[in-house]
C-alpha cells in the first residue's frame, strides 16, 4: 500500500503517489533554481507546469486516477533535464539551432496573428505557408457562393485557440521542452518591448 497525495499542477488536480510527488517536487525545485536569474522565470515555470498537466491528462486518460513514478519519469524524459538547460552563450558557441522539427504539428487558431478569429493564421501555421494564401482562398469561396463564411464559422467553433506556450509551439510543429518554452517566452517578451518602443516613438 502506497501513500497518495493530492496536488494542483497547472490548475488541474491530480492524485499522486508520495514517491512520485517527491521526484516531481525535486524536479520543479531544480528547475526553479536554474531559472532564478531569468526575469520571466515565474512565467516559464508556470507554462512548464501547464504542459506537465496536459501530458499527464493525456497519459492517464480514463484508465488510471493516480500519478506514478513512471509517469513523472515520462514527463522528465519529454521536457528535459533542468541540469542541461541551454543558455544563450552555449547556443551561440555551439551554433545552436532548435532541432525541433515539424513532427507533432497540431491545428489551433492563432489569436496573435488573427484578422478575425485566427482560423486562417492557424491553418497557415499548420501547413507552414503564408496566411495571406489561406485568406485569399476564403475570400474566393465567399465570392463564389458564400460557402467560405460558413466554413470559416464552423472552423472557428471546432478549432481551439492556442493559449498556452506549449500549444503555440505545437501549432508550429516544434517540440515542447524546457528550452523551447524558455526561448519562446523570451522571444515574446522581446517582441512586446519592440512594439512598445515603436508605439512610443510614433506617439
Amino acid at each position: 500500500m502506497k501513500k497518495t497525495l493530492t496536488i494542483n499542477l497547472g490548475g488541474i488536480v491530480f492524485h499522486i503517489d508520495e514517491d512520485a510527488y517527491e521526484k516531481l517536487q525535486q524536479y520543479l525545485d531544480t528547475l526553479s533554481n536554474k531559472l532564478s536569474a531569468e526575469s520571466d522565470s515565474k512565467e516559464i515555470i508556470s507554462d512548464i507546469e501547464t504542459r506537465m498537466s496536459e501530458l499527464l491528462n493525456i497519459r492517464l486518460g480514463n484508465k488510471r486516477q493516480v500519478v506514478s513514478m513512471e509517469d513523472i519519469s515520462y514527463l522528465i524524459e519529454i521536457l528535459g533535464d533542468p541540469d542541461v538547460i541551454s543558455n544563450d552563450e552555449e547556443k551561440h558557441d555551439k551554433k545552436y539551432t532548435q532541432p525541433l522539427g515539424r513532427q507533432h504539428r497540431r491545428i489551433y487558431r492563432d489569436s496573435e496573428n488573427r484578422v478575425l478569429g485566427g482560423v486562417c493564421a492557424g491553418l497557415a501555421a499548420y501547413w507552414d505557408i503564408d496566411p495571406v494564401i489561406i485568406r485569399v482562398v476564403f475570400i474566393v469561396l465567399v465570392l463564389l457562393g458564400g460557402s467560405g463564411v460558413l466554413i470559416y464559422l464552423i472552423l472557428w467553433l471546432i478549432i481551439p485557440e492556442a493559449q498556452t506556450t506549449a500549444q503555440k509551439l505545437e501549432m508550429r510543429g516544434e517540440t515542447v521542452t524546457i528550452d523551447s518554452i524558455k526561448d519562446f517566452i523570451k522571444q515574446e517578451f522581446e517582441q512586446v518591448k519592440k512594439n512598445f518602443k515603436k508605439d512610443k516613438n510614433e506617439n
